[in-house]
């Protein structure tokens, strides 16, 4: 019996490339046993709730989910199902790995690991609006929430992710220069676990504006990056830029009891059905589900795959600018399996 997860096809482009990721992990030789669930749209129409009771008792039994991307229904009640997921399972660690695959790129040979605090921040959602001369919306007010304790346990994930995986260095991105009580409380707690890792790994804070702008002009400078909420949700975005694309960018949301693992991109409604999206991402997720549950080697063969298939070019999806249906290119990796 393999490992028992509970698999999330999701909306839109989600079923295509829950199966092509599915095809190519059951070619690799992963031992996994997926439980299909819904969530979404596709639970709304088939279960009358976007989050239905049963998929999160799924996740609470086998401790890890695969997830296709969701789209929250308007009225839901919910503001995010993705949010709603990361709350439940207290899912506090957002691990957005950017790697060069596809050649031909502004920039080669990138490899960084974005570790985004999941829980806190402005995403928490306490927020107001303010009434003023008869005007109910004149002002609206956001509560930025940041905990000693969700600091610590994020800036140390970011430190023994690095130790366990030999990288040199991590790099706290803030804006404690403005924002002093609540980034400068994340500051502070992460000078403080730097001490006990050093030596052993490398450590700098920089401001954030700053950090975007130096990722852009020379990305190979940083390693692990480590941040708030909101920092970590648009510096990941534009990670995923310097290596092609959302098309590339896979996700971990982990968590001391339960994992799950997403695409990063969108549910593409415009194209759903039409057999053209890429399924890297999703791929990619599911290699981090396969390091996650103990099975690093098959996932080493998919990634190698992957590269092999994007070296030789002419089988590429058409946000990389080839012509290749998402059936094609899943075959061309399938292909390329050693």
């Amino acid at each position: 019996m393999g490992k028992a997860i509970t698999l999330i096809p999701g909306d839109g482009v989600g079923p295509e490339v829950a199966d092509a990721a599915l095809k190519v992990m059951e070619s690799a030789g992963a031992s996994i046993e997926p439980d299909t669930q819904t969530a979404g749209i596709a639970a709304l129409d088939q279960r009358k709730t976007p989050l239905p009771e049963e998929t999160l008792d799924s996740i609470r039994r086998t401790g890890v989910a695969l997830k296709g991307p969701l789209t929250t229904p308007v009225g839901s009640g919910f503001r995010s199902i993705n949010v709603a997921i990361r709350r439940e399972f207290d899912l506090y660690a957002n691990i957005r790995p950017a790697l060069s695959l596809a050649p031909g790129g502004r920039y080669e040979d990138i490899d960084l690991v974005l570790i985004r605090e999941n829980t806190e921040g402005l995403y928490v959602g306490v927020e107001h609006f303010i009434g003023l001369e008869g005007d109910p919306r004149a002002a609206a007010e956001s509560v930025m929430i940041v905990t000693r304790f969700g600091a610590e346990r994020i800036v140390r994930y970011a430190f023994e992710y690095a130790k366990s995986r030999g990288r040199k260095k991590v790099t706290l991105a803030h804006k404690a220069n403005i924002l002093k009580c609540t980034q400068g409380l994340f500051l502070d707690v992460g000078r403080e676990v730097a001490e006990e890792y050093e030596g052993v790994v490398d450590f700098e804070d920089r401001i954030i504006d700053a950090t975007a702008m130096h990722l852009v002009v020379n990305p190979h400078q940083f390693d692990v990056l480590v941040m708030e909420n909101m920092f970590g949700d648009i510096l990941s975005d534009l990670m995923a830029g310097l290596v092609g694309g959302m098309g590339m960018a896979p996700a971990a949301n982990i968590g001391k009891d339960a994992a799950m693992f997403e695409a990063v991109h969108g549910s593409a409604p415009d194209i759903a059905g039409q057999g053209v999206v890429n399924p890297t991402a999703f791929i990619l997720s599911a290699c981090l589900m396969l390091d996650h549950i103990g099975q690093g080697e098959v996932a080493e063969r998919i990634r190698t795959a992957l590269l092999a298939v994007f070296e030789k070019g002419g089988v590429l999806p058409s946000d990389l600018g080839g012509s290749a249906s998402t059936q094609e290119f899943t075959q061309a990796v399938i292909g390329a399996l050693a």
